[in-house]
């Protein structure tokens, strides 16, 4: 699974999410170094919230369910191999010897694990095995909102390679300069925070 030269760029799973809404964020926010300012989101301060609680006081029943057996929290992992770095909300120990990432969403849970959050589990999957040197062959994304639906992701050989596809994908428009094709999904542009500047 080769990715293009980094020359020591590393990538975050945000921003893979970023990408995956829509191509332009990369270049907005990576090559012209234009901010989303979106601290001032309500949904974005919500969702930090949310995880500090998490950190405190989740309840042990969502991992016991999962079959954890130990966890270690808020652990940020740097991957050389991927070039990819970032803050997973935890790292799962299960019963049959394997890790798996579990991170918390402040979302409704909509029948589907939305694909921007299945890559970036993917994403702290291969990162969890890269630094832990332990198997890891799936991920959890625990949706908060109503309930604490908890739903698994697979990443597998396939997986992996779709993710790294991504990463290279991105790191050409940083390196390149590229500026993308926009978002197949044009309600997104409505509350776009580059909407303003964004070419169409």
């Amino acid at each position: 699974m080769n990715v293009v030269e980094t020359q020591g760029i590393y990538l975050t799973p945000t921003e893979v999410i970023e990408y995956l809404y829509c191509p332009r964020f990369i270049y907005f926010m990576n090559c012209l170094g234009i901010p989303q300012h979106e601290d001032q989101r309500f949904i974005v301060l919500k969702g930090r919230e949310v995880h500090e609680q998490r950190r405190t006081r989740n309840p042990d029943y969502v991992r016991k369910k999962l079959g954890c057996v130990a966890k270690d929290r808020d652990v940020y992992l740097v991957s050389d191999r991927y070039r990819i770095k970032g803050r997973v909300d935890e790292v799962l120990q299960l019963q049959d010897g394997t890790l798996a990432p579990l991170d918390y969403k402040f979302t409704d849970y909509k029948d589907t694990v939305y694909r921007t959050h299945k890559f970036q589990t993917i994403l702290y999957g291969m990162m969890i095995e890269d630094v832990y040197r332990q198997p890891v062959t799936r991920g959890y994304v625990c949706y908060v909102r109503k309930g604490n639906v908890v739903k698994d992701v697979r990443i597998g050989v396939q997986e992996r390679q779709e993710a790294m596809e991504i990463v290279a994908d991105i790191l050409t428009i940083i390196q390149q300069g590229k500026f993308p094709a926009r978002t197949s999904y044009p309600i997104r542009c409505r509350d776009c925070c580059y909407k303003n500047i964004c070419i169409k």
